[in-house]
């Protein structure tokens, strides 16, 4: 157990985090539910900033929220297995303590650009942490928002994240329309099969929405690509590069490029300020 103390909302001074409860999502992925001792949430925040994770003694990490600020009882991060901190976190049972601080990076623009528009939401395998967040904000405050697509696809039926969730909560929802897709046949899957950025080309979404990209790298770039090729103008286009993000201040020079730190000037961009980076970003 950690030593208690006091804790200041203060984003560099870290708090006390209960794991409260564990979801398995995929074989590599899990979902943490995390609260203070006293059981309440540890801060505020808004969709696309992201919180330190730490473990004592093995190291930290940052993680984006994916639970929406609309929750106002607990915070969840859906993790997968990757790296030293990530094992460790995988190991953790209920009960557990870590520390967490933060919000860090900015949001995305959920109650000013996304106001009123129609939203299309892109993601890949573990790319849908992060939108997580944003599509369960607008689903709560769905007046402020006209008709949500969301494709998302992975390599398997068993990688899809939140897939429960999705079946059971998104796909029920009036004015969502879910396209899910996995790379390759399998038995038991009747859906679409295919990668995520030529499926958006076939779906042939119109124009008249703002879109929000997460995923890996390359399937960012092609299906930016594909968006374009439909008419998409890159004004109209959302990612987030939270992976970058180290220290979550701007002082370890980690994710700095350019005159950009992603964790000060992002870690959302819109997909036109991405082009004011230099290539190899």
């Amino acid at each position: 157990m950690l030593n208690e103390f006091m804790m200041p909302k203060e984003p560099l001074i870290p708090v006390i985090g209960e794991v409260t409860d564990i979801r398995i999502d995929t074989p590599d992925v899990k979902t943490f539910r995390v609260v203070t001792p006293d059981g309440k949430k540890a801060f505020d925040h808004m969709p696309g900033q992201c919180a330190m994770l730490s473990i004592p003694g093995v190291g930290e990490a940052m993680f984006s929220i994916t639970s929406s600020p609309t929750n106002t009882e607990y915070m969840e991060f859906s993790i997968k297995k990757c790296g030293c901190v990530t094992d460790w976190l995988h190991q953790m049972e209920v009960g557990q303590q870590i520390t967490i601080r933060g919000p860090y990076g900015n949001a995305f623009p959920v109650d000013t650009a996304f106001a009123g528009k129609d939203m299309l939401f892109i993601a890949g395998g573990i790319g849908l942490a992060p939108l997580r967040s944003v599509i369960n904000y607008c689903r709560h405050y769905r007046d402020r928002y006209g008709k949500i697509d969301i494709v998302y696809g992975s390599r398997s039926k068993a990688d899809l994240v939140d897939y429960n969730e999705i079946l059971t909560e998104w796909m029920t929802d009036d004015g969502i329309t879910v396209h899910l897709t996995i790379d390759r046949e399998e038995e038991d899957w009747d859906g679409h099969v295919g990668f995520v950025p030529n499926y958006v080309k076939e779906l042939g979404f119109s124009t008249d929405k703002t879109a929000i990209l997460c995923g890996p790298p390359i399937m960012i770039k092609f299906t930016l690509a594909g968006l374009q090729e439909l008419g998409f103008a890159k004004e109209q286009v959302y990612t987030t590069l939270e992976l970058r993000m180290k220290c979550g201040i701007g002082k370890c020079g980690r994710c700095n490029v350019g005159a950009k730190y992603v964790c000060k000037d992002g870690p959302v961009f819109r997909c036109d300020e991405i082009d004011e980076l230099p290539d190899e970003y």
